[in-house]
């Protein structure tokens, strides 16, 4: 058991089962999900207003995005220690298809100032808000690809087909050699 008395001023997250992170003092999930709209309330599935009395579950690409920027600590409390970044990394790496690609492209959305959410009811990696969820709609979608991944014409035409429907800019993103994400958006036309 962890001593409370002990731990800093952060917020403390809790590694659940593995590849769960969960802020459960809603007060500091509420401050997180007001800061950034990161996370999910727990039991809510669209939150109205950033405050909440519900504990905060983050994805493995957002626990490892705020643990880099000193904002949370990770505790395991399966063995009462502090997770740290390679150990999220690895916990990550095991969970998400391509890890290391699609945090790139979290983290560069992140940091150009846009509000990152999972993109699968879009069929995609990302959708990603310029202000965030219920102030204004994403205006783009994006699939995060591995360098030199052939995708198919139909894989394209079906992916910008379904971003024009919900009036979104399909974008594939992927990391070039040198570690930097590489964006190609594309949109319909008519002639």
């Amino acid at each position: 058991m962890i001593d409370e008395t002990k731990l800093p001023s952060k917020r403390v997250a809790e590694l659940v089962e593995g590849n769960r992170v969960i802020v459960w003092d809603p007060e500091e999930g509420s401050k997180l999900y007001g800061e950034g709209f990161y996370g999910q309330p727990l039991g809510i599935r669209k939150p109205k207003t950033p405050q909440f009395n519900k504990p905060l579950e983050l994805s493995l690409l957002e626990a490892l995005y705020l643990l880099e920027k000193g904002r949370i600590e990770i505790y395991d409390m399966n063995d009462s220690h502090l997770v740290t970044k390679k150990e999220l990394e690895e916990k990550a790496e095991k969970t998400y298809l391509d890890f290391k690609t699609k945090y790139v492209v979290y983290k560069d959305l992140r940091e150009k100032g846009y509000v990152v959410r999972p993109g699968l009811k879009f069929g995609a990696d990302f959708s990603v808000y310029e202000h965030g969820p219920g102030i204004d709609h994403a205006p783009l979608i994006v699939s995060v690809v591995p360098l030199g991944t052939q995708l198919s014409s139909i894989d394209i035409v079906r992916a910008g087909r379904l971003a024009t429907s919900v009036r979104k800019k399909f974008v594939i993103a992927t990391v070039e050699h040198t570690g930097e994400p590489k964006y190609y958006i594309f949109s319909w036309f008519k002639p």
